[in-house]
């Protein structure tokens, strides 16, 4: 007969446990860091919020991060395409090439902003979990 375990015994969760709540910590990450978008490098404290919730080590905390950052950007974008929209005009006088050669720039440079800020953060959310 194999005996019960004490109710004070603690069992590890699964590995697919820990691997389904990524999205939940990095959704949760993209909030904290969309809220606090007032602030400088917002992109930092959420995927910081996103590591430290998300735990283990620091490549989770760089991909929890990655991830939150991605779902940052989704409203970010959207926000500035409707303020280049609305001050440079679309239609047939619309930007000029140079304009709109701009934009994609800024888009990228802002993609990278975001999402290596948050990576960074995922990191060193991890690192401050298990170093404080």
């Amino acid at each position: 007969m194999d005996p019960e375990p004490s109710p004070s015994t603690t069992t590890d969760a699964p590995e697919t446990d820990r691997r389904s709540s990524t999205a939940v910590n990095a959704l949760i990450g993209a909030v904290a860091g969309i809220v606090l978008s007032f602030i400088p490098l917002s992109t930092l404290l959420g995927g910081a919020v996103a590591g430290y919730l998300e735990g283990g080590d620091t490549n989770d905390g760089l991909r929890v991060g990655a991830i939150a950052g991605l779902i940052m950007l989704v409203p970010f974008v959207l926000i500035g395409l409707f303020f280049v929209t609305f001050l440079l005009g679309v239609g047939p006088g619309g930007p000029p090439l140079a304009f709109g050669m701009m934009a994609v720039f800024m888009l990228v440079v802002g993609a990278l902003y975001t999402i290596g800020l948050s990576a960074i953060g995922g990191y060193l959310g991890v690192y401050l979990k298990y170093e404080l």
